[in-house]
């Protein structure tokens, strides 16, 4: 029986406007009432989430930041954050390149490193609060996500080189059609899960996931039962236990539906 469900955000929850579907609110309370848990998974930072599930913020969990933000039943159980060090060496790096531009996000505030206009806003990386910086903030500043913006796209190249670059310190995973996103070594969306299963007692085979890009790539091949959208990336459509229909036929709520109906 499935007693945690996963799913992330855009392109695969959200519909073709980003926004939720109405009725998936309905759906998650009766998932709960059949001791189903739902969660967000998603590279949004999870006041960002909080704002999409208003009328169901407190009857669900979150996996926010790909995985630096883990909150169960309204409570944090885990925050992951970036060592100061590795965003130096980071910044560094970034600099090597003429078109890369690297925004640094604590709990509240987003931190260009370069002119706003040098950034294009997409899906999660929607820049809340943005504020353009000359120094990295001090050492002080809990960050919880960094990402980098490919100026002219060729992101899988960068996120090559990148790798090349740091890779004992970063997953460097494509985001969007102009994005990178550097995560920290072991903080994946998968490790999020995993601390949601571990407080409530759930095992791999009880939990279902659904993704369409690349930092979907860990929770899919971790959960019992991994969904790819047919939107996806390839990569994950070939290594999911399922393809399911697109975001725009609200193929994850049809899934709902069909989990709310097994548990009856």
């Amino acid at each position: 029986m499935i007693k945690l469900i996963a799913s992330d955000m855009d392109g695969t929850l959200l519909d073709e406007n980003s926004c939720v579907p109405p009725e998936t609110f309905d759906l998650i309370r009766a998932l709960r009432e059949r001791g189903v848990r739902f969660a967000a998974s998603s590279g949004r930072r999870y006041d960002r989430l909080c704002e999409f599930f208003g009328p169901v913020r407190d009857e669900m969990d979150f996996v926010a930041s790909n995985g630096a933000q883990v909150y169960a039943e309204g409570r944090m159980i885990d925050r992951e954050v970036y060592s100061h060090l590795a965003i130096k060496r980071l910044a560094r790096t970034v600099g090597m390149f003429d078109n890369l531009h690297l925004a640094l996000f604590d709990r509240t505030k987003s931190f260009l490193l370069d002119d706003e206009d040098k950034f294009v806003r997409e899906v999660d990386k929607d820049l809340p609060n943005a504020e353009r910086i000359w120094e990295l903030p001090s050492a002080e500043t809990s960050i919880i996500k960094a990402s980098i913006y490919c100026e002219g796209g060729a992101v899988m190249d960068y996120a090559y080189a990148l790798s090349r670059e740091l890779g004992d310190e970063f997953v460097f995973a494509p985001s969007g059609s102009a994005w990178v996103d550097a995560m920290q070594r072991g903080v994946t969306k998968a490790s999020g899960i995993r601390q949601l299963m571990d407080h409530y007692g759930i095992e791999r085979e009880e939990v279902m996931a659904f993704g369409d890009s690349i930092n979907d790539y860990e929770i899919i091949r971790f959960v019992g039962t991994g969904c790819a959208m047919s939107n996806a990336r390839p990569a994950l459509r070939a290594v999911a236990d399922r393809v399911i229909g697109c975001n725009r036929d609200q193929a994850v709520q049809e899934e709902l539906r069909r989990v709310l109906e097994e548990s009856e």
